[in-house]
Parts: C-alpha cells; structure tokens; sequence
C-alpha cells in the first residue's frame, strides 16, 4: 500500500480504498477503472496517468 501513496494526491486514506476495492473486485484490467473507487475522479486519474504502468 505504501507504493500506492508515492503517487500524486494518494494519501493513506484514499490508498487503503483503493486497496481495498482491488480485494474485493479483483485488477481493475484498466486505469480508468480505478475510478470504481469512491474519490477518485477525473482530475487524480489525470495527476497519476503519467505514473502508471498498464499491461
């Protein structure tokens, strides 16, 4: 989980959704999946696109 918090405007709180969704439904197969997670939006997935790495 620490490794998520390295991106942009991911802090623990919003890590832990994160994580915890991915447990519960399995990869998200795409980034702009990840906003499936409550409070992540638009503008995060636009600060963290440059960071992520998709299959």
């Amino acid at each position: 989980m620490s490794e998520i918090t390295r991106l942009p405007r991911v802090g623990p709180a919003l890590a832990q959704r994160i994580v915890a969704w991915r447990t519960e439904h399995g990869p998200f197969g795409s980034l702009a999946r990840l906003d499936s997670v409550p409070g992540v939006g638009a503008k995060l997935l636009d600060a963290i696109r440059p960071f992520v790495v998709q299959p």
